[in-house]
């Protein structure tokens, strides 16, 4: 990698929100049915994820006395723990493709928070994300059992932090990446930037490496509007996520994994532009 992965990791939300071309739509209020299902859904998903947490503890414990820094236990857990998630809030989530094996990274489309349980259902990633996520009240004890890398933009930090990069893929992680650089409506791809993938040249990084193009493709609830599950702009969470545990009837996901982009031979254009073919193709 170079000496700019924490500007190359602007595709972990350091650029702007995307606004759309208009107003997102109305976010219903939930009715007495929907409250039902907010307080069973919800606590049945808070449950799962905090036997998690504790679970995973033990776990990584084991891994690191046995395993080093490579994670064959905890990455699964953290698969199944959200996909236990997705069936609790009654998203039937699908899987096309097979993952990467060998050292490798993965790019993906970003349309919601629900992004978080659907790539890790589909397969065990390791997100990327900007170091002020890490400070999040209740989130940042989420980010950090489930080791998601943080980046900072910072130059003094940058080679430290491309070693990092490098140092995991060589363990075997999954680092996640959006090169959109924020979310959108769930119904198209931005145009992905080159700059994020310069980093995946760096010579430290094992020479059969592979990125995965991955895309999630929701499909609304019958009779909901098709952006039902985008969450984009200047849309608040709460009112979002009661909106999506208070549907009685969910729509659907499907996760395209798209076939590995060797990295060798390409260059940060090269691999920009057939990561971003790739993922657009899972719209098709």
């Amino acid at each position: 990698m170079t000496d700019q992965p924490a500007e190359a990791a602007a595709g972990s939300g350091f650029r702007g929100a995307w606004h759309g071309d208009g107003p997102p739509p109305a976010i219903p209020r939930p009715g007495l049915l929907g409250w039902c299902l907010v307080a069973t859904r919800g606590f049945g998903i808070i449950s799962v994820l905090l036997i998690g947490v504790i679970l995973i503890l033990p776990l990584r414990w084991s891994e690191r006395l046995f395993t080093g820094p490579r994670r064959p236990l905890t990455g699964p857990w953290v698969q199944g723990v959200c996909r236990i998630c997705l069936w609790i809030m009654g998203l039937r989530c699908d899987r096309v493709g097979q993952p990467i094996r060998g050292p490798g990274a993965v790019v993906a489309n970003h349309s919601s928070w629900l992004d978080i349980f659907v790539l890790n259902a589909a397969m065990p990633v390791f997100f990327v994300s900007k170091s002020e996520v890490a400070g999040w009240p209740g989130i940042n004890i989420l980010t950090r059992v489930t080791d998601t890398h943080f980046v900072t933009r910072d130059p003094k930090l940058a080679r430290a932090q491309a070693l990092e990069f490098a140092a995991r893929t060589r363990a075997g992680h999954r680092l996640l990446f959006f090169p959109e650089g924020t979310s959108t409506d769930g119904r198209r791809v931005l145009p992905f930037k080159p700059t994020l993938f310069q980093g995946f040249l760096d010579p430290a990084l094992p020479d059969a490496l592979a990125i995965q193009p991955m895309t999630a493709v929701y499909q609304a609830p019958p009779g909901a509007d098709p952006r039902f599950y985008g969450w984009w702009g200047d849309m608040a969470l709460g009112p979002h996520l009661l909106a999506v545990l208070a549907r009685p009837r969910q729509g659907r996901v499907t996760v395209h994994l798209h076939p590995p982009i060797p990295v060798a031979g390409q260059t940060r254009k090269t691999l920009s532009a057939k990561a971003e073919a790739a993922v657009r193709a899972g719209f098709d």
